[in-house]
């Protein structure tokens, strides 16, 4: 069993191919939306709930952060895989922190 856990409807794009996947695969799965920032306590009893209920996996998602996924992971000893939408900040981060680099070693 794996609970699908997504920040909002709007991560259902992302989220659904890891269900098309475990639909596949005949893989049980429930799917879920719950805000780590606007509904931490729900979270908290999503999490509760599926350990209850034998869940071995949890794939967490919400937009292009991990806040969610690290909320989850703080809250079980399940594993936790993290899906986030891809996003431009991150290339522009990692090319910020690439020409920082040169500068200081230059």
């Amino acid at each position: 069993m794996v609970l699908i856990l997504m920040g909002s409807d709007s991560d259902l794009p992302v989220m659904k191919n890891s269900a098309e996947v475990l639909e596949l695969f005949g893989v049980p799965y429930y799917l879920t939306v719950a805000s780590a920032h606007r509904a931490p306590e729900s979270v908290e009893r999503l999490v509760r709930e599926a350990e209850e209920k034998g869940t071995k996996v949890i794939i967490a998602g919400a937009g292009g952060a991990a806040h969610l996924p690290g909320v989850v992971a703080a809250l079980t000893t399940l594993p936790v895989r993290c899906l986030s939408k891809k996003t431009q900040r991150i290339p522009r981060i990692n090319e910020k922190i690439r020409r920082r680099k040169d500068k200081k070693y230059r």
